[in-house]
């Protein structure tokens, strides 16, 4: 094997090259001249080939970063890795290949490497968990339809065809001070005068328009004849994931949805190591631009393909996202955001041309980006909101939006609070051993008896428990391939309740006399979790401590809220995001990412910012609520609070070091505090501090 863990006795080190692969986050170093296909193999990366490295099937396509990568403490450039050889030029002359995108069989490594994995070149597809909510939405659009008939020119009136156009509107619909973009003038005789010759054909002389009403009313589009469809996308940029969702604009029926993996994420997996990315490569702000608007016009032609329509058919968009995605996506450098104060380069709605941000859809479509709250608080926070409606309860409501980043809110109709916690990707399955993103054969829920310390478990893309008749056959399908955020949470979970780690996160090696699934693993232990012949999938001391340092960051976060508020208890708490949505709440709370409540009033909020989204999105009386809300909410930076530190250190505890559970201790059985019979979590042999 070319992988090694550092230059060993009488070895060069100039002879060996550091690749980090991304998403998965591994790494290892390799002999120069190893190929790129070969070193993922060797780290369980996920890449795709079934050629035999022949250059044949184009599966294993690869893109290399380039620049310096300073959470992975590594210079990445294309120059470190082999030239484009003989094979893979004829691969791309007959099949082609996109810009920057090499064959991971073919291509050699030089030298330091960050190589992306874009998800199509993955055996086991990502699972984008970002469907549309159901939903009742109070439907108010900001764009209609009219249809009209216009009066045909004459040689003795020389009026214009708009004219004669707005005349109709204000004759036939009592619409009258319309605003009307040039476009629409360019399209609007052979509209006008229909598919027929120049004196006009079948349908001639009527058309549909599109006014669109957002401050001004303004002719925002024309088409022949009749017409009685108007579609709009409603986009959630996650840091991760981004969701889209095709709605009907008049009845807010959603049409199509679809998702996909942020491609941002081979430039870092958290923000801050994507400002960093821009601050120590000049221009990459552009580059992270490019890569989210990619992404957001092939989503927009994956829904509009699948509800049967063009691209050109959208004629509203809505955007949410967090400050830097906000900033990035609207080619703003990030930049200040990467330290206090954390300004944002605008706080306010948006109102643009979609073509402002290069999206390939109606020439004339108008886009409306909610406004951010403050500089770690954004659109998708506002956009949660308006979904979750806490500014009309009385009860006193938390909302977690858990992902790579967590946005919080706490309060009712009195008052609202709201902070960012930066959790990181650990929950995703990032800087987890085994850990992988939501894919089918990953590890999604778990079971561990008390007594034997037996686990059982379920995968994606199966129903059926590992020790039920027939898993075995159904999971030949997928294999069972690493575990994924909600798998992580209940795993720990139920190590913690089944006494296998104490409060304290020491996976306690006292236990392998119980089970031979605690193993030593070096100076700690780890829980065998699955084993497949040589595959084995570990739950490991570092994989405790990064779940510890996430939920730590977020319970943190949320007490620092309900200290401004002056309370200690709340009435409700929704989990919202892709992973909020799937992890179980009793879990959650028993690690301690959340504190005591009622369980019965805990529950899984789903995407509220995509829903938050469709509808401002489908309403425009909610884009002008929203704008009123955000400035109303009280913005806590948790960066430079002196009790933040403070609440961290004591939520590393399970499930917290000095808070009460009681509503959890009811209906759950916790186990009382005790400290590893193995030691400290170092294998059992303590190490004598230094004085």
């Amino acid at each position: 094997m070319n992988m090694i863990d550092a230059a060993q006795p009488g070895q060069d080190a100039t002879q060996t090259a550091l690749v980090v692969f991304t998403p998965s986050g591994r790494r290892g170093r390799f002999t120069l001249g190893t190929p790129l296909l070969q070193a993922a193999r060797s780290l369980g990366v996920d890449v795709d080939s079934v050629c035999g490295g022949r250059s044949i099937c184009g599966r294993c396509q690869v893109e290399i970063g380039d620049g310096q990568f300073a959470k992975h403490g590594i210079e990445s450039r294309a120059g470190h890795a082999s030239g484009t050889g003989a094979a893979e030029l004829r691969y791309a002359e007959k099949r082609g290949l996109k810009p920057g995108r090499r064959l991971s069989c073919q291509t050699l490594i030089q030298g330091d490497l960050v190589v992306d994995v874009p998800p199509e070149s993955q055996v086991h597809k990502q699972v984008v968990r970002k469907d549309a909510e159901h939903r009742i939405i109070e439907v108010d659009p900001p764009v209609k339809l009219y249809y009209v008939e216009v009066r045909e020119p004459d040689m003795h009136d020389p009026s214009g065809d708009l004219r004669r156009l707005e005349e109709a509107l204000a004759e036939q619909w009592g619409i009258t001070g319309l605003d009307c973009d040039l476009r629409v003038v360019q399209r609007l005789q052979k509209a006008l005068r229909g598919p027929g010759a120049s004196g006009g054909g079948e349908g001639a002389w009527t058309c549909t328009v599109a006014v669109r009403e957002q401050r001004v009313k303004r002719l925002l589009a024309v088409w022949p004849g009749f017409r009685d469809k108007i579609y709009g996308l409603a986009y959630d940029i996650g840091s991760t994931t981004i969701a889209c969702h095709l709605c009907d604009i008049e009845t807010g029926e959603v049409v199509a949805s679809g998702g996909a993996m942020n491609p941002q994420i081979r430039f870092g997996e958290d923000l801050m190591s994507r400002v960093s990315y821009i601050m120590m490569n000049p221009g990459g702000d552009k580059a992270l631009t490019e890569a989210v608007r990619g992404a957001l016009n092939d989503l927009a032609a994956t829904v509009t393909a699948q509800a049967g329509l063009e691209v050109e058919d959208v004629l509203e968009v809505t955007l949410v996202g967090n400050p830097i995605m906000h900033h990035l996506v609207l080619g703003i450098d990030p930049i200040e955001l990467g330290g206090a104060p954390f300004a944002l380069a605008t706080d306010q709605a948006i109102n643009i041309w979609a073509t402002e941000i290069d999206l390939r859809i109606h020439p004339n479509a108008r886009v409306y980006v909610l406004p951010c709250i403050a500089g770690h608080v954004g659109a998708d926070t506002a956009a949660v909101i308006l979904s979750e409606e806490p500014h009309k309860s009385d009860d006193l409501r938390l909302i977690v939006d858990v992902g790579t980043n967590a946005e919080i809110v706490l309060g009712n109709r009195h008052r609202l609070l709201a902070c960012s916690s930066p959790t990181g990707p650990a929950f995703e399955g990032a800087q987890i051993s085994a850990g992988q993103r939501a894919a089918p054969g990953a590890i999604e829920r778990v079971r561990i008896d008390r007594e034997t310390l037996e686990p059982r478990f379920r995968i994606i893309g199966s129903e059926l428990w590992s020790d039920d008749e027939g898993f075995a056959q159904a999971m030949r399908r997928t294999g069972v391939t690493g575990i994924c955020g909600s798998g992580i949470i209940e795993v720990l979970a139920e190590m913690f309740l089944a006494g296998i780690i104490t409060q304290d996160g020491v996976i306690d090696g006292g236990m392998a006399a119980r089970s031979d699934r605690i193993i030593a693993d070096g100076r700690t232990f780890s829980y065998l979790l699955y084993k497949d012949g040589e595959r084995e999938l570990r739950v490991t001391q570092n994989d405790v401590r990064a779940i510890q340092l996430a939920k730590a960051a977020l319970y943190a976060g949320v007490r620092l809220l309900m200290d401004k508020l002056g309370v200690d208890q709340v009435d409700r708490i929704t989990l919202a995001g892709a992973f909020g949505s799937h992890i179980d709440v009793k879990y959650a709370m028993v690690l301690g990412l959340i504190p005591d409540c009622d369980l019965t009033k805990v529950v899984a909020g789903g995407n509220a910012a995509g829903t938050g989204a469709r509808i401002a999105l489908v309403n425009r009386g909610a884009r002008a609520e929203i704008e009123q809300i955000v400035r109303r909410v009280e913005k806590i930076e948790t960066a430079v609070e002196p009790m933040f530190q403070q609440h961290f250190v004591e939520a590393m505890a399970l499930p917290h070091k000095t808070a009460a559970f009681p509503n959890l201790a009811a209906v759950v059985d916790l186990p009382a505090p005790k400290v590893s019979d193995g030691g400290d979590g170092e294998g059992g042999r303590r190490r004598r501090r230094r004085g």
